[in-house]
């Protein structure tokens, strides 16, 4: 086991090279550091002295990759490529372009992404998979006919509707929640209410029908026809046999995402005004603000490869095939 997840650990370390390396290339090659100077100073006609002054304090005007005019090690460590991309591999992300400390703005915004995705995580994980439960189990009748058929308009509806139509509702028609905004302590729980109801009720229909369909598949196997056999009731076969052996699947989808909590709602922060790291992204792409958008890219592949390694140890758990491989 030890020897299948070292190379797993070395294949996501590869992963976050290439992601590194790509990152770079696009965003200092396709958008050079002159252009990111002209986007920031937002003005028609930008001398070269304003440009090469914006440069010089965030660092844009040393060479990229190799400082033929240093010596030593140098050479290779006062460059672009190193202070903008190698070093973010330290957690050392750097001040953003308006000169905030970005380490320090993602401790602490890190936090309200949390209180919002990870309730709607764990109460739509129940709900999803109670509700595949019983339309696996009352499966070809009239209850899974329309719990699909309902599935179905759900998740064919975008998820700014819910978002809207439940300010509006909630928000604005019954005066129940605030429609936007956040605080600390219990008095956020006020203002989180909505954003997890609305993250739950948007995934209801694509999550439940993804697990009744991994239901269904292992409800036609062989041990579930031995086990029916045996004498065993049905309820027992589906929770105790189906539900056990359509853990690794399951797994696949829900440990992977676990890290990437971490990152927030893009669209839902930014409509409820949460201070989380989905709506500093969001601010940061609308601003131009190029050095937060490329420590949230490696942030977010840091945390992918996480889950991607978590997923791999939680198989190792369920499936002793794995285990022992």
């Amino acid at each position: 086991m030890s020897a299948y997840l070292l190379r797993r650990v070395l294949y996501g370390v590869l992963v976050l090279l290439g992601v590194n390396v790509l990152t770079f290339a696009l965003f200092f090659f396709v958008n050079s550091p002159d252009d990111m100077a002209r986007a920031q100073l937002g003005a028609k006609r930008v001398t070269p002295e304003a440009v090469e002054k914006w440069k010089h304090e965030r660092g844009y005007d040393k060479p990229l990759f190799l400082n033929e005019k240093k010596s030593g090690i140098e050479q290779v460590t006062d460059t672009v490529f190193y202070t903008k991309s190698v070093r973010l591999f330290a957690f050392d992300f750097g001040a953003s372009d308006q000169g905030r400390n970005i380490g320090y703005d993602i401790s602490t915004r890190m936090w309200p992404s949390l209180a919002v995705q990870l309730p709607a995580f764990i109460i739509g994980l129940l709900v999803y998979i109670s509700f595949a439960l019983l339309l696996a189990l009352f499966r070809a009748s009239a209850f899974d006919v329309g719990g699909v058929v309902l599935c179905v308009l759900l998740m064919s509806i975008s998820s700014l509707f819910y978002i809207i139509g439940g300010q509006y509702v909630f928000g604005k028609l019954w005066s129940l929640v605030p429609i936007s905004g956040y605080d600390g302590g219990f008095e956020a729980l006020k203002f989180l209410a909505l954003p997890v109801l609305i993250g739950v009720a948007s995934g209801i229909g694509g999550s439940t029908r993804w697990y009744r369909s991994i239901f269904i598949e292992e409800i036609g196997k062989d041990y579930v026809r031995t086990a029916r056999a045996k004498g065993i009731g049905e309820l027992r076969v589906l929770f105790r046999h189906v539900l056990q052996n359509a853990m690794i699947p399951i797994l696949t989808g829900v440990v992977v995402v676990i890290p990437l909590l971490f990152m927030g709602a893009l669209i839902t922060e930014s409509f409820f005004g949460i201070p989380g790291l989905g709506s500093y992204t969001i601010d940061a792409i609308s601003q131009q603000d190029f050095a937060i958008v490329r420590a949230m890219v490696f942030l977010g592949s840091v945390l992918y490869v996480i889950g991607l390694i978590l997923t791999d140890i939680s198989y190792t758990l369920v499936d002793p095939r794995v285990r022992f491989s």
